[in-house]
């Protein structure tokens, strides 16, 4: 568990499966479309890997409201934090399966052969 000055999540809190794996190493909606990403989160239910809300696509929350599953967990290095979508707030929690982040050589943003010269400048928040 984190030691975030915030609620968390326990392992059998509902919408928790801590023996999912990520689905892949990149934003799942991203490389089936094409896209790029800014940063990338990881659904704490079905382990789904979506792009964050500064990234053109916003494939996470575009998940969440698609599925209902309310918490993602960042799958970015050093970073073990939470969001509950219902409630708007950062949590800590439990250890989801590994990996608990994406390899070093998928970049952020990313990918590198996909990002656009202007990149900066569509960057959402």
């Amino acid at each position: 568990m984190t030691d975030h000055d915030t609620a968390a999540l326990r392992a059998d809190s509902p919408g928790v499966d801590v023996t999912m794996p990520p689905s892949g190493t990149g934003c799942a909606d991203c490389e089936a479309e094409g896209g790029w990403w800014v940063h990338l989160r990881r659904c704490a239910q079905c382990g789904h890997v979506g792009c964050c809300d500064s990234s053109p696509a916003r494939h996470a929350t575009a998940h969440h409201r698609s599925t209902g599953h309310r918490y993602v967990q960042s799958f970015q290095p050093d970073e073990d934090w939470f969001w509950d979508y219902t409630e708007e707030q950062v949590l800590g929690g439990p250890e989801l399966a590994p990996p608990a982040e994406h390899p070093f050589d998928v970049t952020t943003p990313g990918p590198l052969d996909r990002l656009p010269a202007d990149w900066r400048s569509r960057i959402t928040g």
